[in-house]
């Protein structure tokens, strides 16, 4: 089957890796990501736009500087170009799911971690999901 149909909010509550990517199309890519407290994804700028929904937790999203308090039920959109950052600010997990537009990871890419995903220095290939 083309496509992908699941119960994100279930797939986002249970996720603890980082970053899961799940699903790659040739325009976009759905992907899960958990943040332990205090934890953030790390300031950084893509000539992609991205929007996150948040389903459980809470914490705040930074773009261009601006700081919003963000929980579960929120979604962000970050626009190509705009210096972005999400922050756990809460006491449990931080959970939420991303979807880029156009893809910016390898397909099925899962970093348990943070420092995971920053030693693996890799980016989307072109290959989308069978």
């Amino acid at each position: 089957m083309k496509g992908y149909v699941q119960d994100l909010e279930s797939l986002a509550v249970k996720n603890d890796d980082f970053r899961r990517v799940l699903y790659t199309a040739e325009h976009c890519q759905l992907v899960l990501m958990a943040l332990k407290p205090k934890e953030d994804i790390g300031a950084e700028v893509h000539q992609l736009d991205q929007f996150f929904r948040v389903e459980e937790g809470s914490g705040e999203a930074v773009l261009d500087g601006v700081r919003t308090p963000i929980r579960a039920g929120f979604a962000v959109v970050v626009p190509a170009g705009t210096k972005h950052n999400i922050i756990n600010t809460g006491s449990g997990g931080l959970k939420l799911y991303t979807v880029y537009s156009p893809p910016n990871h390898r397909d099925g890419v899962v970093h348990p971690t943070r420092a995971a995903a920053e030693a693996d220095h890799e980016h989307f290939d072109g290959k989308t999901t069978p």
